[in-house]
């Protein structure tokens, strides 16, 4: 760089619009269209504020053998449709914020390849399950506020911050038994495949009883029992009818479904 902050000779960059309607940007848009292949990409609009019922608009997306349901959504919504209500944040199946219905499956959009699919139609519809916010986003406050009814934390009398008290160890037996409900994103697609949500609006819910006995199943944790009476009642625990929808579609591995069955263990007295 020159005392006059200028770039030398040969460094200089080209100056680019960076608005979307710049016919270069366009151009290459289009070339790019054209080199690829193509699905088409089927969203479901719905405001509730304005509309009176559902439509699906159909796109057609070009794709290449790594493109995401989400780039494609994204595709779409940067240059045909900017007005997709879409929730997304990390593109790496860690955030949770992407889950719909994919070709009528519960997935994360960011997890799921176009060309994993089979299809050259794409349906993407909003998670059942959950009130609608607009076309592909839903609230997330049912949820939730139940994920904290179930106290998602260890409950001790002491604590590692005490002067004297040393750190709680535990050897690889002890995690094994909770570790893989640790992996629990908050995705919210188990409470979308569950049929028993659909049934009981306050039904705790398969990601809230996986957590239940995350915590349950930790040496570390002293909230079992306090945990026990929050779960066992007509909408808790026994509201499920182990249909194990939740566990074929959560993205990380994990099996509410067995957590729930381990859970009633406790209950029923056979598990300590």
């Amino acid at each position: 760089m020159t005392k006059d902050g200028a770039l030398p000779k040969g460094f200089e960059r080209p100056t680019v619009s960076a608005s979307p309607n710049d016919s270069s940007v366009q151009e290459k848009y289009e070339e790019v269209k054209s080199s690829s292949k193509t699905i088409t990409l089927r969203i479901s609009k719905f405001n509730p504020e304005k509309d009176l019922r559902t439509a699906f608009h159909a796109f057609t997306v070009p794709y290449q053998r790594w493109t995401t349901v989400l780039d494609a959504i994204l595709e779409v919504k940067s240059h045909q449709d900017h007005s997709i209500g879409v929730r997304y944040s990390c593109r790496q199946a860690t955030c949770g914020s992407c889950g719909m219905i994919i070709n009528g499956k519960p997935r994360l959009a960011c997890f799921t390849k176009i060309s994993e699919l089979d299809s050259d139609v794409v349906t993407v519809e909003p998670m059942n399950n959950f009130p609608l916010i607009r076309d592909l986003a839903v609230g997330f406050e049912r949820m939730f506020s139940t994920h904290k009814r179930i106290k998602p934390y260890v409950i001790r009398e002491d604590s590692e911050t005490n002067p004297g008290t040393k750190e709680f160890l535990q050897s690889p037996e002890d995690v094994e038994k909770y570790i893989q409900f640790a992996s629990c994103i908050k995705c919210g697609l188990c409470n979308s495949a569950c049929p028993t949500m659909t049934t009981d609006s306050t039904f705790i819910g398969p990601q809230g009883l996986a957590q239940a006995y995350r915590y349950v199943a930790d040496n570390r944790d002293q909230g079992k029992d306090e945990r026990l009476r929050i779960i066992d009642e007509p909408h808790g625990i026994w509201r499920c009818h182990f249909a194990g929808s939740c566990s074929q579609v959560c993205p990380k591995g994990v099996d509410p479904a067995m957590g729930i069955q381990l859970l009633r263990g406790y209950l029923l007295g056979y598990r300590k």
